[in-house]
């Protein structure tokens, strides 16, 4: 089976070409910029060097004039400056591209020129004049590009008689200069191809976990989540491999949790549905059965929205809304929550067992729902004239309200299903119809304070929920 071709937009724009085409440029910009700046100071070493040597040939014709004698016959040369230069051109060889000059009384006298002297260097020669000092200079030849001269005058008797000049071509050591710039140009490109393709196989393999990861994106439907990537190292990358993994765990649990949402939610809801549309269909005109089936067609209308108020309740949550903290009296809530806990069900004993003193940092109403959620559950699992005890207490930083009632209890194996959704206990004694959201709206508004629920329970020997929020602060006497 072929591989599917990439679209070209993609190879053409994406994270692999774009990390390419930017460290090309970038090494590319460096590498120019360092090749020019080699250039540079090729040059100026080259042109260092040449005006050293041309130092050194002046130097070294000065020290002929300084002795005075003819190094051939030791005889002094006096004040005779043709025979200075005679024997100075005869004794010495000019470099490849030197060339010396001299002038007698501002006119060419003899050069180490193998050909006709350099027109163009002979007339700057003889437009320089009478020399105070040693001049030095460039001249343009039309024949062999830029000369670098050096003129040094020749004294006798105070008088200047003579001018020793010597030349270099400056444009075989800049070709030298340029071939040499040329070659490491070269091996330059050589470098930024390997180095590209180097860098092209690098971008591949830094970039394959992100490639993995959008496999993964795109082969993650909601009938299949269980499909992870698989991280190796440390790095950014790995972190981010890790981060989405644990992205997708909370994404099964939450699809997980959505899917027994909708199938508990559609038979809890089609259940009254059914009951309502059998008894309309059967409704007669007897006004006794009408008002018979418009009661219990209200009163299944009234457990539905009871229903969806709850799942509301559960959906909110998950919101950084849900709770409107302020500060709460505990003493004053737990007499509220007596009123309103002997309010659903008259019949049975309610007595407070302590009162905690002090002030908490909490969502009033929502603690109160939780509370009388834990009263209603303590109602339906005991008989008329029970006995259910409320009380409140803080203990090590935390505010504890509890609901304790002496019903059947709570199964051990119980103990944590019936805090989810949809879950209902098998105690004996259990008259509820309700759809088992509850005791997870309890837990739901707990955990949304940073709390917990707990529960106390023997078989037989009833049981005691207890709902523990944090105060955050000492609280107040």
């Amino acid at each position: 089976m072929s591989r599917p071709r990439r679209p070209r937009s993609r190879v053409l724009f994406g994270a692999r070409t774009r990390i390419l085409a930017a460290f090309v440029v970038l090494l590319a910009g460096s590498t120019l910029l360092s090749t020019l700046a080699l250039r540079q100071i090729l040059l100026v070493r080259a042109d260092e060097r040449v005006d050293r040597a041309l130092g050194q040939e002046v130097e070294e014709f000065r020290t002929l004039v300084a002795d005075g004698r003819d190094p051939r016959d030791g005889r002094p040369f006096g004040g005779d400056v043709r025979a200075i230069f005679d024997v100075y051109l005869a004794r010495n060889v000019p470099g490849a591209d030197e060339d010396l000059y001299t002038l007698l009384d501002g006119r060419p006298y003899r050069s180490s020129a193998t050909g006709e002297p350099d027109p163009d260097v002979v007339a700057r020669l003889r437009a320089l004049g009478p020399l105070a000092a040693t001049a030095r200079g460039t001249v343009e030849s039309a024949e062999t590009g830029p000369v670098r001269y050096v003129a040094a005058p020749v004294r006798v008797a105070g008088r200047q008689r003579g001018t020793f000049v010597v030349t270099e071509a400056l444009r075989p050591p800049r070709d030298e200069v340029d071939e040499a710039v040329r070659v490491a140009a070269g091996v330059s490109l050589a470098v930024l191809l390997l180095a590209s393709a180097l860098a092209w196989l690098v971008a591949g393999r830094v970039l394959a976990p992100l490639r993995a990861l959008r496999d993964t994106a795109r082969s993650i439907g909601e009938e299949d989540l269980t499909r992870r990537i698989e991280v190796r190292g440390s790095d950014e990358i790995a972190a981010l491999g890790r981060a989405f993994n644990a992205m997708l765990d909370r994404l099964e649990r939450s699809f997980e949790v959505q899917r027994q949402l909708v199938s508990d939610a559609g038979h809890e809801l089609r259940t009254p549905i059914t009951i309502i549309r059998g008894h309309l269909e059967l409704l007669g005109d007897d006004p006794r059965e009408r008002r018979e089936t418009v009661a219990l067609v209200t009163d299944e209308l009234d457990r539905m929205a009871r229903f969806v108020d709850d799942l509301l309740t559960l959906a909110r949550a998950e919101r950084a809304d849900f709770l409107r903290r302020g500060d709460v009296d505990l003493d004053v809530l737990t007499e509220e929550l007596l009123a309103k806990a002997q309010a659903l069900a008259g019949d049975r004993a309610w007595s407070v067992e302590a009162v905690g003193v002090g002030r908490l940092r909490a969502d009033r109403q929502r603690l109160t729902q939780a509370v009388m959620n834990l009263a209603r559950n303590a109602v339906e699992h005991t008989a008329a004239g029970a006995q259910i005890a409320l009380g409140s207490a803080f203990a090590d930083g935390e505010a504890r309200i509890w609901v304790r009632d002496r019903g059947p209890g709570v199964a051990p194996a119980e103990r944590e299903r019936i805090f989810e959704r949809f879950a209902r206990g098998g105690g004996a004694g259990r008259r509820s119809d309700g759809a088992g959201l509850g005791l997870a709206i309890v837990r739901a508004i707990a955990e949304a304070h940073g709390g917990r629920v707990e529960l106390a329970s023997t078989p037989g020997g009833g049981a005691t929920f207890t709902v523990v929020v944090p105060v955050g602060e000492e609280r107040q006497r």
